[in-house]
């Protein structure tokens, strides 16, 4: 006779392959831990099989033997629960039934039945391991088995009062499965939870990358720009400059400008990929150190009094690579920026100076320290602009950024005081003809 579809569908959770669960706490970093499961399963089963055996024998007038081999078959499949919770299940769950038939066909007794009180304990705990491993169709099932059982026994032997404790194996096995897979997936929300945040931020911060990298990359376009047109405008003119070139120099000079051109071109279109629709070039030139008296003196206009100190090797370099003096100009805009907006009104030094680095090689160091925010004459400290984690986080990836691209370096953290330091360095190439002047290790403090 066919199986009913109904009864296919509510079987299939307890009759399919049982899912290949790691043991109970198994991931866990301590070895102790992942005994822990186990060592559970060992003193209940101490407890409940000496405790059934003699229940079994005593008061349900059981052969010894055969009360030994139903307690153990009730309990011992209790370590199996840990990994395998399915096949414990349906081991201890066909004692408990074999056990019910056993104590039908014997002596009539008036104890608990068709479940033991022990036997009653230990399923509880069964069920407490299949709530954590198994999905909710599995535990819906198991609960209706497990009422089946019970009260299909009670059915059979109408003159025996057994609903009692069929009433309370049902009912405490479903609150059970309940209760711990509520826990066990709220849980499982948390850390899915949990795991979003980290995905998000983890994007937010390459999105960030991504858009400080194409804005260095629109910034150095014009830096570069401006080196390729002045080339294309002298290969275009040296014909008409330089008098008495040859036919063959003429032509060297026209595949120059042409080339140049070409590359604008390509820059221009490379330009227009990284640009925004709403995005504008550039027309003013690129700022650089010389900028730096303005910059300073405008903060100081929003309220934050900053110092400035260049130090004469640095204005003996003369000009330095449009790359490096924008840069070094950024990394300055923005660290001003944050004082502003995180800790208004606090005192600020700027710093432009060389140093060596340990292989001899000269860098240009820009050093911005400001100290804590001052206090009101209540004690309390201004609020800044922006609260923290308010604002872009673009400020100190576009300086690493910066200082990737030129092989410098960056050191940034909070001071004992409450201030905060920015320091940079950033490598020089010196022309052969002119050695370039280190100063002393010296930096601004507070």
């Amino acid at each position: 006779m066919p199986v009913p579809p109904q009864l296919r569908a509510l079987t299939r959770p307890l009759l399919g392959p049982a899912a290949d669960h790691p043991p109970l706490l198994g991931t866990a970093s301590r070895w102790w831990v992942r005994l822990l499961p186990y060592g559970v399963a060992v003193v209940l089963i101490a407890a409940l099989l000496p405790t059934t055996t003699l229940l079994l024998a005593h008061d349900y007038r059981l052969n010894s033997g055969i009360a030994g081999a139903l307690a153990t078959a009730q309990t011992v499949p209790l370590v199996l629960a840990v990994s395998r919770p399915r096949h414990a299940w349906a081991l201890i769950g066909s004692a408990h039934v074999l056990t019910a038939l056993a104590v039908l066909t014997g002596p009539h007794t008036d104890s608990p039945w068709p479940w033991t009180p022990p036997g009653v304990v230990g399923y509880t705990f069964l069920m407490a391991a299949l709530a954590l491993r198994e999905n909710r169709q599995t535990l819906v099932a198991v609960w209706l088995a497990t009422g089946a059982a019970g009260f299909g026994i009670d059915a059979i032997v109408p003159g025996r009062v057994g609903t009692v404790m069929s009433v309370t194996a049902f009912t405490l096995s479903g609150a059970v499965l309940l209760l711990v897979a509520a826990l066990r997936e709220r849980a499982e929300a948390q850390r899915r939870l949990t795991e979003q945040e980290h995905i998000s931020e983890a994007e937010r911060a390459r999105r960030t990358l991504l858009e400080e990298r194409t804005r260095i990359a629109r910034e150095l376009h014009d830096v570069v720009a401006h080196h390729m047109s002045v080339i294309t405008v002298q290969a275009d003119s040296a014909p008409y400059r330089i008098d008495g070139l040859s036919e063959a120099a003429r032509e060297e000079f026209a595949a120059i400008g042409t080339a140049a051109r070409e590359s604008l071109s390509e820059m221009r279109r490379l330009l227009g990929v990284l640009r925004s629709e709403d995005a504008q070039g550039e027309r003013a030139p690129q700022p650089g150190l010389d900028r730096l008296p303005q910059l300073v003196e405008a903060v100081g206009r929003a309220g934050v009094p900053a110092e400035l100190t260049v130090s004469d090797t640095v204005r003996a370099l003369g000009p330095l690579p449009q790359a490096v003096d924008l840069s070094a100009y950024r990394i300055v805009q923005e660290a001003l920026a944050n004082v502003v907006r995180h800790a208004p009104g606090a005192r600020t030094w700027v710093s432009a100076t060389t140093s060596r680095s340990t292989e001899g090689a000269v860098e240009l160091r820009i050093t911005v320290v400001n100290s804590a925010p001052p206090k009101s004459t209540a004690g309390r400290r201004a609020a800044p602009v922006e609260p923290p984690g308010a604002g872009s986080g673009q400020g100190l990836v576009g300086m690493r950024e910066r200082l990737r691209l030129l092989s410098g370096r960056l050191d940034a953290g909070p001071l004992p005081d409450g201030g905060f330091r920015i320091a940079t360095a950033i490598p020089l190439d010196a022309p052969p003809d002119r050695p370039i002047a280190a100063d002393r290790e010296q930096e601004p403090a507070p």
